[in-house]
């Protein structure tokens, strides 16, 4: 008797006009999320109402739609909301890329089950963004950076790799 937990699901194809709704739902949410909890005071660094959205576009819809939403989530919500600030748009959307299409991409092609896809994404999007912070900085304290505001995060992570695979299922 197999007593692994596993949550399969199947990636939706991302061809008809129920999916691009769908995935412009996930596009709203991820510009409405932060927005509501800048206006509540909510620590978004704790919580990264974004990212959730995001990985969960790759996984119901694959590579292509998280790479979708990955890449106009983070630039609507500026043009919508002032954020994020002008500096961090280029490292979230090369981050928030990473994570749609890795989750996609690990789900869909890689068959892998939903849990160690959002965490394989979630690694890589956070090197990613580590990445992308070191060339956009300009002498900006990458070891005081990394510690104000990705040590926070990894808590969301855990939730996101506990939780996301049983959102998408549905």
């Amino acid at each position: 008797m197999n007593n692994t937990l596993t949550v399969r699901s199947t990636v939706l194809p991302i061809n008809n006009t129920r999916a691009y709704l769908y995935e412009t739902l996930f596009i709203i949410l991820a510009v409405a999320f932060p927005a509501i909890c800048h206006l509540t005071g909510a620590p978004v660094s704790f919580l990264l109402p974004m990212h959730w959205t995001i990985i969960l576009g790759g996984l119901v819809y694959g590579w292509r739609g998280g790479m979708i939403s990955g890449l106009i989530s983070p630039v609507l919500s500026f043009l919508i909301t002032g954020m994020p600030f002008p500096p961090m748009i280029l490292p979230m959307t090369a981050e928030l890329f990473t994570y749609g299409a890795v989750a996609g991409f690990a789900k869909e092609k890689l068959n892998l089950n939903a849990f160690v896809s959002v965490a394989i994404a979630l690694i890589s999007g956070r090197i990613v963004y580590i990445f992308a912070i070191y060339i956009f900085s300009n002498g900006l304290n990458i070891n005081g950076y990394l510690e104000s505001a990705l040590l926070p995060g990894l808590a969301a992570g855990v939730f996101q790799i506990a939780l996301i695979p049983f959102i998408a299922k549905f």
